[in-house]
């Protein structure tokens, strides 16, 4: 897969007041000044790599092909953890070896992991703390000037992945979880409209009972506005998965729930 343009995007946990997202601006723009650089988000939670990969996998299928990914949420920077460069069908993505690009290897086709080893795509440092810097960004940089896969390093079999939970029946109930907590203090779940669907086939209710703490919300809204400020609704958000949200306000906070938090369908 051709890299059609120069476009690099960025997900790290850096935050805005130092100099990291800067830092590794400037290397990117040394080695190629036409490439275009977007900023996914620097607001991850501090070494949350699954919040990452929640993040990641949401939003790198709009960006055109051959875009290439930078993610760096790297908790083990400077350890024996490996960098690498994922290459699929559509895309590219580059950061650590942590489990961060899970969702990339369930969802994308043509999966290549590579193992960035060669000395010639990074810069050299007194220290091992800033990979983002002196190593994913270079290697990104280098990407988008044509050089080939191989030579930045061997394809390994093996890599590290997250633990993906599916919902699952338990008895009466479809049972899913919260698997994402968003600047709303909106709760995500990993239940889909397939799931919906499913339990309305054994229930043969319009709506199933959504029950999450305590609580039980006995039907589905369209959309934020068809909420109410008292108590938290529940909704399909249009990336297809259940949602509860209080309108105007935090669900996560009224309800108390922290990701991987259980909610039911039946």
């Amino acid at each position: 897969m051709p890299v059609t343009i120069p476009l690099i995007t960025l997900l790290t946990d850096f935050g805005d007041r130092d100099y990291f997202v800067a830092s590794v601006k400037g290397v990117i723009l040394n080695i190629n000044p036409q490439a275009q650089i977007v900023d996914l988000s620097h607001h991850v939670t501090p070494h949350d790599v699954a919040d990452a990969a929640y993040l990641l996998k949401s939003c790198y299928r709009y960006f055109p092909d051959g875009t290439i990914h930078v993610a760096v949420v790297d908790p083990g920077v400077g350890t024996s953890r490996r960098p690498l460069l994922v290459s699929s069908s559509r895309y590219y993505f580059v950061g650590p070896d942590n489990g961060l690009f899970t969702h990339i290897y369930q969802d994308e086709t043509g999966v290549e992991v590579r193992h960035l080893e060669n000395r010639q795509y990074r810069l050299d440092s007194e220290g091992a703390t800033f990979d983002g810097r002196d190593l994913f960004a270079p290697a990104a940089a280098w990407l988008t000037k044509g050089q080939p896969l191989g030579s930045f390093g061997r394809l390994v079999p093996n890599y590290e992945r997250l633990p993906i939970s599916e919902p699952s029946w338990d008895k009466h109930a479809m049972v899913g979880e919260i698997v994402y907590i968003d600047r709303f203090g909106n709760l995500i779940s990993n239940l889909t409209a397939y799931h919906i669907r499913e339990v309305r086939g054994v229930t043969k209710r319009a709506d199933p009972y959504i029950r999450i703490v305590g609580l039980t919300i006995d039907s589905l809204v369209r959309s934020y506005g068809e909420g109410s400020a008292d108590t938290p609704q529940a909704l399909i958000n249009s990336n297809g998965y259940v949602e509860v949200f209080l309108k105007e306000g935090r669900a996560a906070d009224r309800l108390n729930v922290a990701r991987g938090a259980r909610i039911d369908l039946s």
